[in-house]
Parts: structure tokens; C-alpha cells; sequence
């Protein structure tokens, strides 16, 4: 694409609306991280006060999913924080005129975040089973 057609680009407001959809659809995903985070956590206390109930006496941890469900907060707080990042750098380069090219970055590390989640999720399942 040529200069003069980049230039005409960044300035169609289209494009401006469509970064901010991508923002706002990041933020949704992170905002769903943190409650799936919390319910997760709050899951392992609920698991623990019923086997507590089940055998009159208190387990000694909440086992993975207190690690899982702050894992997942967690990673929801940085995601939230890096698409803010990444779209205030996106709406500054169309201000100049310019059309950043695609970055990956946090796609690939939020998925291999979440793998990372779900792997142990599976592992601490299994053995459970």
C-alpha cells in the first residue's frame, strides 16, 4: 500500500472504531478472567467446607484451585492493563497518520497463560480422580 493510501486509511474513521471494538472486546475478556478467577478460588473454599462438613473435620488447603482462581485474576488484571497499552499506542500511531502493522504478542501469551491454567487444572483433576 502506498503512502498516500495508509495516510487516507488512518484517517477513516472506521478504523479508529475498529480498534476501539478490539480494546473493548479485551476488556470483556479480561473482566471474564477476574469473575472466572474469583469463581474458581471461592469454588475451592466452598469444596473445602463441605468436605469439612462431610468428615467433621477441616482439610488442610483449598487445594489448586485457590492458585488457579488468583492465577486467572491475575491474569485478567494484565490483560486489561497491556490492551489499554496496546490501543493507546494504536489510536497515537493513527493520529500521526500511520497504520501500525499486527502484533501478536499478547494474543500468544495470553493463550499460552491460559494453557498453562488448564494444564494444571487437568493435571489437578486427574489426580484427583
Amino acid at each position: 500500500m502506498s503512502a498516500p493510501d495508509r495516510a487516507s486509511l488512518a484517517d477513516d474513521p472506521r478504523v479508529a472504531l475498529a480498534a476501539e471494538r478490539t480494546f473493548l472486546a479485551w476488556v470483556r475478556t479480561g473482566l471474564a478472567l477476574m469473575g472466572f478467577g474469583f469463581v474458581v478460588a471461592r469454588f475451592g473454599l466452598f469444596l473445602r467446607e463441605w468436605a469439612a462438613l462431610q468428615s467433621g473435620r477441616l482439610p488442610a488447603s483449598h487445594g489448586i484451585s485457590l492458585g488457579l482462581g488468583i492465577g486467572l485474576v491475575v491474569l485478567g488484571i494484565v490483560l486489561n492493563v497491556a490492551s489499554l497499552v496496546r490501543y493507546r499506542r494504536y489510536v497515537k500511531a493513527l493520529a500521526a497518520g500511520l497504520i501500525p502493522g499486527p502484533r501478536t504478542g499478547l494474543e500468544t501469551a495470553v493463550t499460552l497463560a491460559l494453557t498453562a491454567f488448564g494444564l494444571a487444572a487437568l493435571v489437578a483433576l486427574l489426580v484427583v480422580a
